[in-house]
């Protein structure tokens, strides 16, 4: 765990950015208190829009206008 005060912080974010990318957790500190630490984002994972074509159908009434009360319960009238 790497440790920085406010202003390094502020000064050396891509500095810190790249060790957060490197598998590092900073701490950001205040006055010598911690105060936020800075942890690597879960890697997004592959998206495969077509994986459901052709398996699921969605009938035409799915497109029907909703019914007023169905409306008003939505919409919290």
């Amino acid at each position: 765990m790497y440790v920085v005060n406010v202003r390094q912080a502020k000064t050396e974010l891509s500095k810190l950015l790249a060790r957060v990318e490197a598998g590092e957790d900073v701490v950001i500190a205040r006055g010598g208190e911690p105060v936020a630490r800075l942890l690597a984002c879960k890697a997004r994972t592959q998206r495969h829009p077509d994986v459901l074509k052709g398996k699921i159908q969605v009938p035409d009434s799915f497109f029907d206008p909703l019914p007023e009360e169905e409306l008003v319960a939505w919409e919290g009238r």
